[in-house]
């Protein structure tokens, strides 16, 4: 059972960067901009981070083994459309769709894990396995897209989920148990309505930043209508009957902290792949296979460190030495990445910050994810586990939008003046990158306050970490 939740969530985490790596290939083919080419990153985390919390609860109706086969199959057809797409539009909207799915999937998979694995060891080690691959997924993509986009396609990056589905149905209709709650809760409509559209407004007006000022009401029109529709959910999950999210699942210290830290590690994470992608194969070279072999390093530090995290530390120590030093290695790791210079080897320059950056990670995914999901009643399961996704996705995709629009602007600020030569397009590249790993530092040392502040001292109550289905 694990493994077909893993598979599952793989499939849903890798997505989000497995088409970086095609993005050069995918660009020359259908022929879009600079300036639109984060959309084809966007639409799936836009779509994604914005419907999680109704997909959440939507599987405490319905029943989590029938939403996570559904999700699985719609995400199929999806990724079919998006691998035979013959326009930019086509290929963006096939990415949405895959975002709307996913949606359904992942909190489906996380709560399965939340409800199934009650015992404290067997949880342990299953939040071990399932942070290593929820934190690794993005840079496991960044090697298989590597893999398929030279040996085969770009469009191989999409029709490779038409696997990874099949064999998670075939798994998940044998294995998994109708996960419905008796008390199954009602649905929150108005409370749906906003979260969605205050999340889709925020995202989309990070993103939007990059073709418009930030003067430009398209740009900041959204994010206040967001940040308005955001505090206006907030206040309705006071007074509603049946909350969306209630506040019971947001107010534990640690389970916050924890929501806050998968939020934070999203942003500084998946911007920075982005980057260092395209850094590899347009100043060192790369080939796109190589690009992702680069990454495997780091998976393999984060997946190690993952578990040992979950099963050996976090039951020692407690959340709050862990997690935070999880956030200072990664900003660490962040701020060493600066150094990269157009020059620069794999071995001396590139693979020490990524090792570092890989511990880091691994010190935060698994850890976050058990505190965010432990202690959490039956019938909020499917809402809790999608709090986590959102709080990741969401984190990623306006830390994706906000750092490339700020690498995009230092870009333009080094060009201004000079005449644009081979090597002065290189330097202005370099520069973005800089800014980017610099920005994404920040968000980690933020982290590192945040989370320093938050988690209780001391080992889990049992209440925290290890029952599965305990009402608040």
């Amino acid at each position: 059972m694990l493994a077909v939740i893993a598979i599952a969530q793989l499939m849903v985490v890798l997505d989000a960067t497995i088409v970086n790596i095609a993005l050069p290939s995918a660009q020359r083919d259908l022929g879009f901009t600079d300036g639109n080419r984060q959309w084809i990153v966007t639409a799936y985390a836009l779509a994604f981070g914005s419907l999680l919390l109704l997909g959440g609860r939507i599987a405490d109706l319905v029943g989590r083994k029938g939403v996570f086969l559904a999700g699985l199959a719609g995400f199929a057809v999806a990724s079919a459309v998006g691998g035979a797409a013959t326009s930019f539009g086509m290929l963006v909207a096939a990415r949405a769709l895959q975002g709307v799915f996913g949606a359904l999937l992942a909190p489906a998979a996380l709560s399965l894990l939340t409800t199934t694995f009650t015992d404290p060891r067997e949880r342990a080690k299953a939040f071990g396995i399932y942070g290593a691959v929820a934190g690794s997924g993005a840079a496991v993509g960044l090697l298989l897209g590597g893999v398929l986009t030279e040996y085969l396609d770009w469009r191989w990056c999409l029709y490779v989920n038409l696997a990874f589905a099949a064999i998670a149905m075939i798994g998940g209709a044998r294995l998994l148990h109708p996960g419905a709650p008796d008390d199954r809760p009602r649905l929150d409509v108005p409370g749906t309505v906003l979260v969605s559209a205050g999340l889709f407004c925020i995202v989309y007006g990070f993103s939007n930043a990059e073709t418009h000022a930030w003067g430009d009401p398209l740009t900041w029109g959204f994010l206040v209508i967001g940040a308005v529709l955001l505090t206006a959910f907030a206040w309705w999950q006071t007074r509603a009957a049946h909350p969306l999210l209630p506040l019971r699942v947001v107010l534990d210290r640690d389970r916050g902290a924890s929501f806050l830290a998968m939020f934070i590690s999203g942003a500084g994470m998946f911007g920075v792949f982005l980057f260092l992608t395209y850094y590899m194969q347009q100043i060192l070279g790369y080939t796109p296979i190589k690009t992702g072999l680069a990454f495997l390093p780091m998976v393999a530090v984060m997946v190690v460190v993952s578990v040992l995290t979950t099963n050996v530390l976090v039951p020692r120590f407690g959340a709050k030495p862990i997690v935070p030093l999880g956030m200072a290695l990664s900003a660490v790791g962040m701020a060493w990445l600066t150094a990269l210079e157009t020059t620069s080897g794999y071995g001396l320059h590139v693979l020490p910050p990524l090792l570092v950056a890989g511990l880091g990670l691994g010190l935060i995914f698994a850890p976050a994810m058990s505190m965010a999901t432990a202690g959490v009643a039956a019938h909020d399961a499917g809402v809790a586990s999608a709090m986590v996704n959102t709080s990741q996705q969401v984190g990623g995709s306006i830390g994706t939008a906000l750092l490339n629009t700020l690498a995009t602007t230092a870009a333009s600020n080094y060009l201004s003046g000079r005449r644009p030569t081979p090597q002065a397009q290189a330097e202005a590249q370099m520069r973005s990158y800089e800014t980017a790993y610099w920005w994404s530092a920040l968000f980690f040392a933020v982290g590192f306050a945040v989370t320093v502040v938050l988690y209780r001292r001391g080992r889990p109550a049992n209440s925290h970490m290890n029952d599965g289905a305990v009402h608040m």
